[in-house]
């Protein structure tokens, strides 16, 4: 399953940031364009919108025990939490739990406007682009800063998140303050040392280098917004959850797109492709021994026709031809084979059953034929199971008994 991910705008514009990947790793087709000029996403494409960070906020509570993403007052308990921090009116606000709860127990919680983003969602649904996934800019996390400088000239945004971040992921305007609150102060070599390295997208690049002094690796926006889509956290939840058939479909691709290609599974695809290849290798050792195992046998049997049978020129089929010389020999001297009238007869005899008597007898070599039989169904079932053991094979049809022999030999 490929992607399409889009960026929401913060302000109406009119236009989407956009990025495809096939992979999840890699950005493919990317740009910006009106809803209805966006890629296509059909059968087989799952579509992230990711919301700009300067419109969620972020918030730590400690939930009621047995509180999860789908419980149905979620929205209730998280207003009851959170009333005295937001900013707008509880019932106009969207709550997204985080993945997992934090190491003290409580939980980070995102925040944005309700109305905004059903109007957003409603767009691209209308358009053909539904979202299968909300994914946010920026989140928090507990490993160490990470800074990156986003926008256009004149309308430059700092996006900062790490252990180090008060309230988890902050949004602000570029200025040297906001630069202050991702880096700790320069009193020593130590400190200097544990300042978070800014990134920039390329348009504000030279804006983030002139305020910090100091030269700003590049990130491309298509890579930032993939980036965002491999995010732990989904803010499709509540009034906003894609769950059933379909949103399990989208679960599944999603896991094996990210089994296939994401980097940390790569010490496990190279741990099954070495375990087939040894698998292979092993069958195919397996496979030589057992064909030099078959030509050994082979060998054996050829040569004990050759010394049993001096007079056979040319060994072609060694079981066959033995076959062929026993019965040859089996001729001159007189002795009699399983396929003779006396063996069958007698064979017959043993295994007969009491009223079993032929009006007529037919011999060819290797068959007898009994006519004028007159048996019943178990009878003749309990005569050929007897014989079966004797190496014959006996078949009735109506009042004649067909005997013929297994095995020629």
């Amino acid at each position: 399953m490929s992607l399409l991910v889009i960026l929401l705008p913060a302000v109406a514009s009119g236009h989407y940031l956009y990025t495809t990947s096939s992979d999840g790793q890699r950005p493919g087709q990317t740009g910006q364009a009106t809803l209805d000029l966006l890629p296509r996403a059909g059968r087989g494409v799952e579509v992230v919108a990711v919301v700009p960070a300067r419109l969620l906020s972020w918030h730590k509570a400690l939930l009621p025990r047995g509180t999860r993403a789908r419980s149905p007052r979620l929205h209730a308990i998280l207003a009851g939490l959170l009333e005295d921090g937001l900013l707008q009116d509880p019932q106009d606000v969207h709550f997204a739990l985080g993945p997992e709860p934090a190491a003290d127990g409580r939980q980070w919680i995102a925040t944005c406007s309700r109305t905004w983003l059903a109007a957003q969602l409603q767009a691209l649904a209308q358009v053909g682009r539904p979202a299968a996934r909300i994914a946010p800019a920026i989140w928090p996390h507990a490993g160490a800063t990470q800074a990156t400088v986003v926008g256009q000239p004149g309308d430059a945004w700092l996006l900062a998140s790490g252990q180090a971040i008060a309230n988890g992921a902050l949004a602000l305007p570029l200025t040297p303050q906001a630069l202050m609150l991702v880096q700790p102060p320069d009193t020593g070599s130590e400190a200097a040392g544990s300042a978070p390295r800014l990134a920039a997208e390329p348009a504000v690049a030279e804006a983030a280098e002139q305020l910090l002094g100091a030269a700003v690796a590049l990130v491309a926006p298509a890579q930032r917004l993939l980036d965002a889509s491999q995010s732990p956290w989904n803010l499709a939840q509540g009034a906003f959850s894609r769950g059933g058939a379909a949103g399990l479909a989208k679960r599944l691709a999603r896991g094996w797109r990210h089994l296939l290609h994401a980097p940390q599974w790569r010490p496990l695809r190279w741990g099954l492709v070495l375990l087939v290849v040894v698998q292979l290798l092993g069958l195919n050792l397996w496979r030589q021994q057992v064909r030099a195992d078959l030509a050994a046998r082979r060998a054996q049997i050829d040569a004990a026709l050759t010394r049993s049978f001096p007079q056979v020129p040319v060994v072609v089929d060694a079981p066959v031809q033995m076959e062929r010389e026993v019965a040859v020999l089996r001729r001159q001297t007189g002795a009699l084979s399983a396929g003779d009238l006396e063996p069958m007869l007698d064979a017959l005899a043993q295994a007969q059953d009491a009223s079993l008597v032929p009006a007529a007898l037919e011999f060819t070599p290797g068959q007898l034929r009994l006519d004028g039989v007159q048996l019943r169904a178990q009878a003749v079932a309990d005569l050929q199971a007897r014989l079966r053991q004797q190496g014959y094979a006996l078949q009735a049809s109506d009042t004649t008994l067909t005997l013929r022999l297994e095995t020629v030999p």
